[in-house]
């Protein structure tokens, strides 16, 4: 009658955060986004699917992105990859107040129809996690609760990265919802079971009272999917007029991935070369 699925995902966030020099909020906020969307992602069954999720609270962050497979693995991005706040008066990191909480998360699956399934809801607190919460109940009609955190070490590093979803399937009890609800709120500080207990001990306090058993075990990790040949075809969509005014300037033109911040460069003979193929 309940379903569990937990991450640890350190080392993925601390790719995110390598690549994007991300401050310390800026990473929090992008990596329990990441978790999220990573955890969304694999409960999708279709074959190439993909998962985007978008938060825009309209704090000094900017737009929140992340992309996930239906294998778990993201890449994603934070509009100000620099943006920093005091801490919270608890000594915690204000993704709340960095991500803001005036604006909507969206959640967009594309199952390889022609359209993708797209649902959104008003942002509860931009921590993410109450967020997406609100999400799986508002737009998917199912009771969830989600926590997600990341530990930043004081060399700006990720030292613990992670979160977990527990959904109810119909049909459940009222008292599981209430011994589920005594769990979560009686277990211990998220990060430091992952930093120190691992992501099974998550299992056993957010369950306990109950018989569960794991039923698989998925890497998970920073992926990012842009490759040349894809940049090429976005540029192959500019205006053969405003292309050949790129070419006459006689200078490389570099495309940076907006994922991994990888660079391609083109010369203008390549430029050229790309107008003819679209004249043809």
């Amino acid at each position: 009658m309940i379903k569990m699925a937990v991450i640890t995902a350190r080392d993925t966030v601390e790719r995110a955060r390598a690549i994007h020099d991300l401050s310390p909020t800026a990473t929090a906020a992008l990596g329990r986004t990441l978790c999220g969307a990573s955890l969304l992602g694999q409960a999708m069954k279709e074959e190439r699917a993909s998962l985007t999720i978008r938060i825009n609270g309209g704090g000094p962050i900017g737009s929140v992105v992340a992309v996930a497979d239906h294998e778990g693995y993201v890449r994603g991005y934070v509009g100000n990859p620099h943006a920093e706040l005091p801490l919270r008066a608890d000594g915690k990191l204000n993704v709340g107040g960095a991500v803001g909480h005036d604006g909507m998360l969206t959640v967009s699956r594309d199952i390889g129809l022609r359209e993708p399934y797209i649902g959104s809801v008003e942002l509860v607190s931009g921590e993410i996690a109450e967020d997406l919460t609100a999400y799986l109940l508002e737009s998917e009609q199912v009771p969830s609760a989600c926590a997600l955190g990341v530990l930043v070490d004081t060399d700006r590093s990720v030292k613990a990265a992670g979160g977990f979803i527990v959904q109810l399937m119909p049909g459940a009890e009222e008292s599981m919802i209430a011994q589920l609800e005594e769990n979560i709120f009686l277990m211990d500080q998220l990060t430091t079971v992952l930093d120190e207990d691992g992501e099974l001990a998550l299992f056993d306090q957010v369950l306990k009272g109950f018989d569960h058993h794991l039923v698989g075990q998925y890497p998970v990790g920073y992926r990012c999917t842009c490759t040349r040949d894809r940049v090429e075809e976005a540029l192959s969509t500019i205006e053969v007029g405003e292309l050949e005014e790129i070419a006459a300037e006689n200078k490389d033109v570099t495309v940076s991935c907006q994922f991994c911040d990888k660079v391609y460069s083109f010369t203008p003979q390549e430029l050229l070369s790309l107008r003819r193929k679209k004249e043809s």
